[in-house]
């Protein structure tokens, strides 16, 4: 069965999925945007998971990803992933984007998981052009589950109409295949 791919424009932290993808900062202790939205719908519980990640391993370098509990969210486990800072797209950012979606696939899939909820990463305070960044994300999720077809779906949960019409328009040709 070939897995679906949703746009859904809503909140992220009220999507019924196995695994949230948080779009973190290194620290991984929350901020702004979807991570500070995510933190404190999960509640304490994410904030001392995060903590012992850090004391495990350090800060999440951009383009890895970590798994934790998922505290007071209707998921089963909070994916977060460090996306690049827009610098004028000179600095690598494409690449570390991709292997930001990339590493939080391979981690759903290798705890078992079948369904996951992206946010549009790095596209907030961290600069990067919102049509651009959707190009990265649907390809490098198409190409995964092509390739590996471990997940039944994944949904891009857009807060604004304006990031969901580009996902839409982008996942447009796909549905007629």
């Amino acid at each position: 069965m070939k897995p679906q791919i949703e746009v859904i424009h809503g909140d992220i932290t009220t999507q019924h999925v196995d695994v949230i993808v948080n779009a973190a900062n290194p620290s991984l202790m929350g901020g702004g945007g979807v991570d500070g939205a995510i933190h404190r719908a999960a509640g304490p519980q994410l904030s001392e998971a995060c903590k012992m990640v850090r004391q495990q391993q350090g800060e999440c370098p951009p383009g890895h990803a970590v798994i934790t509990i998922a505290g007071n969210l209707p998921a089963k486990a909070v994916i977060h992933t460090v996306g690049p800072i827009w610098q004028g797209g000179e600095q690598h950012e494409a690449r570390i984007l991709e292997d930001a979606y990339r590493n939080c696939l391979r981690l759903a899939a290798d705890n078992g998981y079948k369904t996951m909820a992206f946010p549009a990463i790095s596209t907030g305070v961290y600069g990067y052009p919102k049509q651009a960044a959707a190009e990265i994300a649907v390809q490098t999720v198409s190409t995964f589950l092509t390739r590996y077809n471990p997940l039944e779906r994944v949904c891009f949960v857009c807060f604004d109409e304006e990031t969901a019409d580009i996902y839409r328009r982008l996942l447009e040709p796909q549905r007629g295949e």
